[in-house]
């Protein structure tokens, strides 16, 4: 949870940067509790903005979430649908990825009250630190010579390290870096992100259409 605190603090000041509100950011991340997507929103962020652009990339980067909570639905089966469904919309990479985790570890199985306890934890943390990097970053100038943006991919390392089942599992997100890594060599702006996604998406479904 304090891992963050300094990527939500980075992305409310790169969002101030770009003439967003301190009212407007924490709107945006309580109502859209997906970092990835935000960052990527931001990157593309212009006065006045380009709506389509933005929504698009914003579901395609949140399209991994059908994955995730396609994984989480033999776990939920036993848990009433009106509790289950509320509880999705704090679904984030962290909250997946701990639950999952928890979930593995118990002999009884997914536990909603620790999902939503994390979940909880992060999303007030996450909204409540890119509203003050709103209201800080521009006193900050540039941020990125603090050296906070290694944050966010600094979580994700640990997080993979806590699930690495193997080469073989992680074939798809390999996929995904090595295209989003050419697509941020070779186009300008934020593409690389989508593709990324995109390309995670596709090598997962091949390689299960393979397997079957």
């Amino acid at each position: 949870m304090i891992g963050f605190i300094p990527f939500a603090l980075v992305l409310g000041a790169q969002a101030a940067q770009k003439g967003m509100s301190a009212l407007e950011v924490p709107l945006m991340t309580g109502l859209n509790f997906a970092g990835g997507s935000e960052f990527a929103a931001v990157e593309l962020w212009t006065s006045p903005p380009h709506i389509a652009l933005i929504v698009a990339i914003t579901a395609l980067v949140n399209s991994r979430h059908l994955l995730m909570g396609a994984s989480l639905a033999p776990l939920l089966q036993h848990l009433p649908r009106r509790r289950v469904l509320p509880a999705l919309f704090f679904m984030c990479d962290e909250s997946w990825a701990l639950g999952v985790a928890d979930a593995r570890r118990r002999a009884l199985g997914f536990s909603l009250a620790y999902y939503l306890g994390v979940s909880a934890g992060l999303y007030t943390v996450w909204v409540a630190c890119t509203a003050l990097g709103a209201i800080v970053g521009p006193m900050l100038g540039d941020i990125h010579a603090y050296g906070f943006d290694m944050a966010f991919p600094a979580v994700f390392l640990v997080l993979l390290r806590g699930m690495w089942q193997g080469m073989k599992a992680a074939r798809p997100w390999l996929v995904s870096l090595v295209v989003a890594a050419a697509t941020y060599l070779l186009i300008p702006g934020a593409w690389y992100v989508a593709s990324g996604a995109l390309a995670g998406l596709a090598a997962a479904w091949l390689l299960a259409e393979d397997a079957a």
